[in-house]
């Protein structure tokens, strides 16, 4: 059975969405909707809210996202995320690993025949 596009793009999306959600949250603190509008803008890196969650509660249990409730000013109180130091190490980790890994892809791909 030949892999479909969708299932390409779910595996790559099981071994880099959470350090995606991480460079997200390095630039600030963010609430769930906030980061699932800003990660699946494009329906590339993201597709449903329903991961989202249980992928925030894994990083919160090893100690990579911290949590606080903030005030809204359009409803209930929302659960903001921010890196921690542990966090940013795991992101600086990954950024480390991911361009040259990233570049060989690419150069390996560009020797395809169109």
């Amino acid at each position: 059975m030949e892999p479909t596009p969708n299932d390409v793009r779910t595996q790559l999306r099981r071994g880099t969405l959470e350090f995606c959600v991480l460079a997200h949250l390095a630039a600030s603190p963010a609430y769930g909707q906030d980061i699932a509008r800003a990660l699946g803008a494009d329906h590339v890196l993201f597709a449903s809210e329903g991961t989202l969650y249980p992928l925030l509660t894994r990083l919160r249990s090893r100690g990579w996202v911290d949590t606080s409730w903030q005030e809204s000013p359009t409803g209930p109180p929302r659960r903001y995320h921010r890196l921690t130091d542990s966090g940013r190490a795991a992101l600086d980790a990954f950024v480390e690993v991911w361009r040259p890994y990233r570049s060989a892809v690419d150069h390996l791909l560009e020797g395809l025949p169109a």
